[in-house]
């Protein structure tokens, strides 16, 4: 216990991580304990606690997270957040916020509810791309593959603000691609957002409908690229987060404006016995 002690004295607190920590474990906690509510809830548990309504109005849980991010964000300009404990519980807070806010980024994205639909499976992927994001900081990265915060002074302003924009342009357009993954962290690992630039952009990309015309060959590479990313992971992945996050029960309509993946990227809509209650 002593040399635990030691090292997180070593490696938290003395390089001021302790605060992200905190950030870390209260969004990982709350993400799996707001997924194991609305999923008893979904269950029609009778002993758990049910839906919050005013009236007639049902609030959803990322009231409740963009509230606690508000206070959070708030409290931490305060010259009183600014030392211990108070920072940690800021951070804490934030995280709690931060996950119930992301856990329906899917709803806030469609501007509807589509938490038990396929496109819900957006929220999963945000939380999870976030906690990588956190992780990361927590292990020293730096965005813009800023090597440290004195970095700036020390390199001057000019080539500072190049590193800067080089790797904003490289993140976008992987983005721009469809490669969330590379788009997101290559903001803290320039070489992972210069990857995901090369790459071909996916189907439904916007990069592919503004560069891709429908016949051409990238875009029958990229369909065929798509697929067998299908057959190898994505699947693999739905069945992880179905495990944690509960299994969709219905797929919404695609809208006109946006093109159709190819059936082979798409999983079967999965059918529903019945319509359940709103579990949130």
């Amino acid at each position: 216990m002593i040399v635990v002690a030691e090292l997180y004295v070593e490696y938290i607190v003395q390089p001021g991580k302790q605060a992200l920590l905190f950030l870390l474990v209260g969004f990982i906690l709350t993400f799996l304990f707001i997924r194991l509510s609305v999923r008893m809830i979904r269950a029609q548990v009778s002993w758990w606690p049910g839906n919050i309504s005013t009236g007639d109005v049902h609030v959803h849980h990322v009231v409740f997270g963009a509230v606690l991010m508000f206070v959070a964000g708030l409290l931490a300009f305060a010259p009183a957040g600014w030392q211990s404990p108070w920072w940690e519980m800021l951070g804490a807070l934030f995280g709690v916020g931060a996950a119930l806010v992301l856990d329906e980024f899917a709803l806030i994205l469609h501007l509807e509810d589509v938490y038990w639909s396929e496109q819900g499976r957006k929220s999963v992927d945000a939380v999870v791309l976030a906690a990588a994001v956190i992780g990361l900081l927590m292990l020293g990265a730096l965005p813009f593959g800023v090597e440290s915060v004195g970095t700036a002074a020390t390199a001057g302003r000019a080539a500072f603000l190049v590193t800067i924009a080089i790797g904003g342009v490289l993140s976008a357009v992987a983005l721009l691609k469809g490669r969330l993954w590379l788009g997101v962290l290559g903001l803290l690992f320039p070489l992972l957002a210069l990857i995901g630039t090369l790459r071909l952009a996916r189907p439904n990309s916007p990069w592919a409908r503004w560069c891709y015309r429908p016949e051409s060959r990238k875009s029958a590479r990229a369909v065929a690229r798509a697929r067998r990313h299908e057959l190898r992971w994505r699947r693999l992945k739905h069945r992880i987060f179905d495990a944690v996050a509960g299994r969709p029960t219905s797929v919404l309509p695609v809208r006109r404006d946006q093109p159709a993946l190819p059936p082979a990227d798409r999983d079967p809509p999965t059918r529903a016995s019945a319509p359940a209650p709103d579990p949130r």
